[in-house]
Formats: C-alpha cells, structure tokens, sequence
C-alpha cells in the first residue's frame, strides 16, 4: 500500500498540522498521497510540491487508503462521502473522545509504518439508507426523529411490511446501527451492540411510557415511519449532520444500505478493548481509588 489519501477536517484545530505531520512521514516511507486543494495550499511548499491534488469525490482513483484526520464527526462525514468506494477509512482524532478515529497523535509514526507493511485489520461496518420524498440519505450511525419546534411530544409511527411494530410517543426515535449504538442511542438508554451483530436498534428518546424499551431488530428488516407532530412537522436526523423536516403526509423507508464503510483498526486490538478505553466500560472503579490514593 503506497498511495494514501489524507482527508483533513480544516476547521478542528490541529487537523492540518497532523495531516502534515503524517504527509512527511509518509514520504519518508516511500509512500504518495493525495489531498484535497484547500487542504494542499494550507501545507508547506516542500510538502505541497509532493502532494497530488484531488477533489475528494476523486480520491478513489489514486488511493488505497484514507486516512481522516479529525474527530468523530469526521469519520461520519467520510464515511458517508466515501461509502460508494471501496477505499478504507483510518480515523486519526484530534476531536476529544476519538470513538470512531482511534488513532491517536502518539501513536502515528508507528500506525502509519504498520499500514504500509500491511500490519492492521479492515473492518466492514453497516450504514442506514434513508427514502422520502425522492431523496436518498445515509448514515454511518443513526437517523433521528425527533420534535421540531414544539416542546411536545410527538408520535412516531414504525412498521415493517404495513405491519405495526410501535407506535412511539416521545421526545422522538433513534434508530441505530450497530456502530451507532455507542453515541445518541447509549445516551438514550439504548444498549451496546458489537459492530459485526447484523442486526438495528429502536431507541425511544424519553417516551412517556414505562413500557417502551429499546428494540433491537434484524437488519433486514425495511422499516417505515411517519410522524405525527402536534405544529404539523417533525425533523429527520442523519448522523447529527444533515436534516430534513418531515409532515404528517410524508412516509421514510429505512433499510440497511448495500454499501457498507471499511474502518481500518488496530491489528491487534478489540472491539472491547476500545471500550474499556475511551467508554471505561467494565472498568473497575477501585483501580481509579487506588490511583487517586497513591498520588496523595
């Protein structure tokens, strides 16, 4: 693997100077990359002299990776730009937690001689495929349903094959993917689903019933929704980032996408081990006590 594509949020601080950090790296490696022009003209002249400049839509037809340089929110912008390719992603996070982008600033000089000797894992990860009103959008974690303007609540509808699954009265619905599992939907009271499980998650946003749990389902499912709002409109969320209002007449098809996003990951680390570290998921309390008592 030779040519590398650095994808660089330029509005999170540090982001340039990584991808740069990492550009001269890669040349000592042997290796080319590729970068977007505003990205390109933000870097140094021995380094931009090196740089082939592409239009991200473009990357597919020089690299054999991308690395993104940013924060989770980020690799969701990327994951979704990217998932008609079959170009892997390497999440490099100057954001905070770094959930989806793994890869720390420390640990770049050895991360990026490992993917160039071929030393890490590819995971494939499920996106959502959203359908109204003859649009198409997608999303690497989940689509959100929620209240507009209006502090009521609202009822969303879903059902599979015209078969009712839950009508939900809540502040709105998450429905998630295994790899969104960990964002909103944890922080909804949703569960932890392991990235490989091929299956979605329903989660309730505070429902006014004690009765209304999340749900996980199969991803082969196809789900639709309709919402009822009590100003007439509701909002469709993909990821946090792309929004659309939804009337009571409009009706979403939602299904698990034909394309899927490849995450490259540290070759010899787990699933469970990156919650123990950024989620301290199972972590024992008393070593933080033990910890706290030594320094004093």
């Amino acid at each position: 693997m030779k040519s590398i594509g650095l994808y660089v949020n330029p509005d999170r601080e540090g982001a340039v100077q990584a991808a740069k950090h990492a550009a001269s790296i890669l040349f000592d490696l042997g290796a080319e990359c590729c970068a977007e022009p505003n990205i390109a003209q933000s870097l140094p002249e021995n380094i931009r002299s090196r740089i082939h400049v592409l239009h991200a839509v473009e990357f597919e037809r020089f690299a054999d990776l991308v690395i993104v340089f940013g924060g989770d929110g980020t690799m969701l912008t990327a994951a979704r730009l990217f998932s008609g390719s079959d170009l892997p992603l390497m999440g490099v996070n100057v954001g905070r937690l770094g959930f989806l982008a793994e890869f720390n600033l420390e640990e770049l000089p050895k991360a990026l001689k490992d993917v160039l000797s071929g030393d890490y894992r590819i995971v494939d990860r499920t996106l959502l495929e959203a359908q109204v009103g003859g649009k198409t959008i997608h999303a690497f974690n989940e689509i959100v349903f929620e209240k507009k303007e209006s502090s009521r609540l609202i009822t969303t509808h879903i059902a599979h094959q015209q078969y009712l699954i839950a009508s939900y009265r809540a502040d709105g619905v998450i429905i998630a993917t295994p790899t969104g599992s960990t964002a909103y939907s944890l922080s909804c009271g949703g569960p932890i689903i392991t990235p490989s499980s091929s299956v979605l998650c329903i989660t309730p946003i505070s429902p006014h019933s004690l009765t209304m749990r999340p749900l996980i389902i199969p991803d082969t499912l196809e789900l639709t929704v309709k919402v009822d709002a009590p100003d007439g409109e509701a909002r469709m969320v993909a990821d946090g980032q792309i929004e659309l209002s939804i009337t009571k007449q409009d009706q979403v098809l939602i299904r698990r996408s034909s394309t899927q996003v490849k995450i490259v990951k540290h070759a010899d680390s787990t699933f469970f081990d990156l919650l123990r570290n950024k989620l301290l998921w199972s972590v024992d309390p008393s070593a933080f006590e033990q910890s706290t008592d030594e320094k004093h």
